[in-house]
This record gives structure tokens, C-alpha cells and sequence, in this order.
């Protein structure tokens, strides 16, 4: 049975901005305490997922999280009315109410690890939402993000949904953004490799020591184990340490693939060659690397281009295309570098350019705004498709977008109650036009 390879991003919440949470993201920390766009960030954001559907990719959408999150404040001791919490967060502890209020779920890269039915045993589509602990603001996720996924892949006779690893540093888990899919077809079996920055259980090995390692060996190996997938199709290998100090917090920063393609920089994994090998090797001899040196691209255009970030997609008449934001074509290197690329006939046919903009400045490319889920024709038939983009999906979310939407928001904005119920009513709104249902509390 054929197969396609979806890709289902993130919307970005009407809470979208500034607040610099992520240790180790340098443009999260860059952008810090500047006004940002909730409207164009999500604006954008749709743009890119209609423009992929036009040219004949399947896309999805996933609903963000409830923020300000009053749950968890709630859980860290204040109490009263829901205004009341935002006033005693925003006096005592201003910094947890940022983190409460992030829209850091737009990035569904990080949502969740996802294996087809052609890897598992069961020969189901198996979800595991990821427990992202190494960040407050983002540990808060990955219950709601549950429940979103279970209500757009619903159908048990072809999905399997698994709770998030134990919430603990030794099984960290950052999601899709550390894993990647090889295949020849989307259909037949594949291998999956997963990256890691650290061991938890063995000090022996090299870990960064300016940023933090977010992604454990350990969390590697029980996804692989919860997903069901043989061990001669997994390769888990160690992100390159040095790159994690220089902003590299995430493998997609630094490495993309797709289908039997790997496009990485040459500083992206320890013991790279060996690396490629036992890709090379468990994908039965049909690896293509794609490796852009140091002297071309350095680590500090990487990731202020975030060249690696973007999406690598097979279009229906089989040619590879960089899905990538408009700041690859803003730096000369990366672009002479790109043009190179193209013209060499190297396994990339071709680029497209989008402005995003808003979640650049907070340390998200075209990557970070999607979960790829491959999926059978049966099992793309099971999806709710109310969650499938198309013309009247887009039209429908911007109007929504511009309706709910600030246009600007600054740090000082999230204590505003008013913010709150403009965000509540948006996101209610929301699960009625994408018949989720109630996945957030307040709707519980």
C-alpha cells in the first residue's frame, strides 16, 4: 500500500512572545524582551502550511497550548480567581508567569517522536509526546499535547498514543527534533536514528559544558523500545558536544533528512564516519550524504541561518526541496553555499523561501513548526480531517487569527487578565472549527 510522509504544524497561540526562556537558543535569548507579532507569527505560520499543500504536499495542523497556563500556576501556590493568580504571578515570581504563558508548542518538532506502521511490530502508527524537561516553560506540554494528538489520530484500529517518558533528566526527551526517518519508500520499512546529547547513566562520555545536553541516550533507547522497532533498523548517535556550546541545541539545527537523504554540516555528530556507516549500512547500502563543510558554512552561520532547520520534502514528482527561512538568502556564505548546491546536482533540485520571521527571532525555522508523520492511505483516511489543510481550512484559521489575535505583545502584556480570555475564547473556538474537542482545562 502506498504511502506519503504528512507533515502537521504547530499553530502558533495568541500568547506568542519574547521572553527568552531557552538556555542554549541563541536567538531565543537575542530576541529577549522585545515586542513581539502574535497575528504575523501565526499568519506565517499558516502561509507556509498552505503553500506546501498547494504545491501538493498532505498537511496538518495541530492547535496550541492553553496559555497563560492557571493550572500550573495554580500548582505552584497561587490561588484565587484567575486574575488574581496573573496579579500575584506577575508580582512574585514574574519569570514563572512568562514561562506560563509561552507559545513554545508551535514548534511541534518537539512535540513528539512518531513511528510508522512499516517500522513497529504492530504495524500501527505509534506517538509518543515528548516529556521536554530540560525547560520548564516547555515540561508543561506534553499532557495537552496528548490529547491533541489523540484527537487528531483517533483511530486505535491504526494509531497506538504512549504517555511521556518519566518526567526526569536522566530520560529527557526533546522529541522529533532528535529523530529522523530514512527510507526508500515511505511505505517499506525504514530506519529510524535518533541523537542524543548525553549519556545519563555513564559520566565517561564528552558533554558539553556551556549549554545544556537535552536529549539522553537513555530516552532514545525507550522510545525506540515503547515504538516497537527492530534494533538492526535504529541508529542512535551522540550530537557533536562542541556544536551543542555554540547554539546547536537541538540535532535539526544542525542536520535534516529525509527519504535515503542526509544533509548535515561535517561538525554534526561524534564519530561522524561512523555514523554514516551504520546508516549506510542498516538502509542496505542507499544512504546519501550530504555534508557541507566548515570552510563553506561555519557554526555561527548555521545557526543564525538555520540552514539545517529546514524542512527536507520529496515532492510528488520525486525531486528533493529545502523548505528554508528567508535568513539563509540574507547571508552571503549560506547563499553562495545554496547556490553551489543547486548547481552541482548533489541531491537537493531545489529551494523554496519563506519569511517566518516571528519564530526566527525566538529560535524556530521551517523545521521546528512540524511533526512529520508518515502515513499509509488507510491510515491518512483515519486522520480527522478537519485537521487537514485546505482552502477553507486557511481561510477559516486566518480569519480566526485576525479576529483573536494582538497584533503586538510585550512581556509586561501577560499579566493583562483581559489576555487570558481573548486567548480562551480564541482556543474554544478553535477546537470547534478542528473537532478536537475539549483538550484543554479550562474547557474541562
Amino acid at each position: 500500500m502506498s504511502a506519503v510522509e504528512a507533515n502537521f504544524d504547530g499553530l502558533v497561540g495568541p500568547t506568542h512572545n519574547y521572553s527568552g526562556l531557552s538556555f542554549g537558543n541563541v536567538a531565543s535569548a537575542r530576541s529577549q524582551a522585545t515586542p513581539s507579532s502574535p497575528k504575523q507569527a501565526a499568519l506565517q505560520g499558516l502561509a507556509k502550511m498552505k503553500a506546501l499543500s498547494d504545491i501538493g504536499m498532505v498537511q496538518g495542523v495541530l492547535a496550541p497550548q492553553e496559555r497563560p497556563d492557571i493550572a500550573t500556576l495554580r500548582r505552584l501556590g497561587f490561588t484565587g480567581s484567575d486574575q488574581s493568580v496573573l496579579a500575584a504571578a506577575a508580582k512574585q515570581a514574574p519569570k514563572v508567569l512568562a514561562a506560563c504563558c509561552s507559545a513554545s508548542s508551535m514548534w511541534t518538532a518537539n512535540a513528539a517522536t512518531v513511528s510508522p506502521s512499516a517500522d513497529t511490530k504492530d504495524g500501527k502508527v505509534h506517538f509518543t509526546p515528548a516529556n521536554l524537561i530540560n525547560k520548564f516553560h516547555r515540561s508543561i506540554e506534553h499532557e495537552v499535547t496528548g490529547r491533541i494528538l489523540k484527537a487528531t489520530f483517533a483511530d486505535d484500529n491504526h494509531f497506538v498514543h504512549h504517555p511521556a517518558l518519566p518526567s526526569i533528566e536522566h530520560f529527557g526527551d526533546e522529541g522529533a527534533a532528535n529523530h529522523t526517518r530514512f527510507c526508500l519508500t515511505y511505505d517499506q520499512q525504514g530506519v529510524e536514528f535518533f541523537v542524543f546529547g548525553r549519556y545519563a547513566f555513564d559520566s565517561r562520555y564528552p558533554e558539553p559544558k556551556k549549554f545544556p545536553a537535552r536529549h539522553t541516550f537513555e530516552a532514545c533507547e525507550a522510545v525506540a523500545r515503547l515504538h516497537q522497532l527492530e534494533n538492526d533498523k535504529v541508529v542512535i548517535a551522540q550530537q557533536n558536544p562542541d556544536v551543542i556550546d555554540q547554539g546547536v541545541f537541538h540535532n535539526d539545527v544542525i542536520a535534516v533528512g529525509n527519504r535515503n537523504v542526509l544533509f548535515c554540516h561535517e561538525q554534526a555528530f561524534l564519530n561522524q564516519q561512523a555514523v554514516y556507516d551504520e546508516l549506510d549500512l542498516k538502509l542496505s547500502g542507499e544512504m546519501r550524504i550530504i555534508e557541507v563543510p566548515t570552510k563553506s558554512v561555519s557554526i555561527e552561520d548555521a545557526v543564525t541561518s538555520y540552514l539545517f532547520n529546514s524542512q527536507l520534502i520529496t515532492m510528488p514528482n520525486g525531486d528533493n526541496v529545502l523548505i528554508l527561512p528567508e535568513e539563509c538568502r540574507n547571508n552571503p556564505r549560506v547563499w553562495a553555499y545554496l547556490d553551489q548546491l543547486l548547481a552541482n546536482k548533489q541531491g537537493i533540485d531545489d529551494i523554496k523561501i519563506f519569511d517566518l520571521k516571528q519564530s526566527m527571532a525566538n529560535g524556530g525555522g521551517p523545521a521546528c513548526l512540524r511533526l512529520r508523520v508518515a502515513l499509509k492511505q488507510d491510515e491518512l483516511a483515519a486522520v480527522n480531517p478537519n485537521t487537514m489543510m485546505s482552502d477553507v481550512l486557511y481561510k477559516q484559521l486566518c480569519q480566526w487569527v485576525e479576529h483573536h489575535y494582538r497584533d503586538q505583545l510585550a512581556e509586561a502584556d501577560l499579566a493583562d487578565p483581559s489576555l487570558l480570555v481573548e486567548s480562551r475564547t480564541a482556543l474554544d473556538e478553535l477546537t470547534q472549527i478542528l473537532h478536537i474537542g475539549s483538550v484543554y482545562p479550562f474547557q474541562r
